[in-house]
């Protein structure tokens, strides 16, 4: 996903605040589990045969888990709007 927003230090911050939150077991990636919790808030309408297919795509390296440039660089690009 590109980083072409640029955003001050107070929104990074506000958005660490909200990757922190989901992040429940506090081991700074957010996983499957956590990523719906996240849905479960943020697009409660979210259909569950999506969850995968969003979590993968803000997965860029693949790894499993949603590390918090990661959750940036969606956080940026505004799908979590839709």
């Amino acid at each position: 996903m590109s980083q072409d927003k640029q955003l001050s230090e107070e929104q990074v911050a506000a958005i660490r605040k909200d990757f922190d939150f989901f992040d429940k077991d506090l081991n700074g990636q957010i996983d499957l589990h956590e990523f719906i919790e996240l849905l479960t808030v943020i697009s409660p309408k979210t259909k569950a045969s999506n969850v995968q297919e969003g979590f993968s795509m803000i997965d860029e390296n693949g790894d499993g888990f949603i590390d918090f440039e990661e959750f940036l660089d969606w956080w940026k690009e505004g799908w979590w709007e839709y």
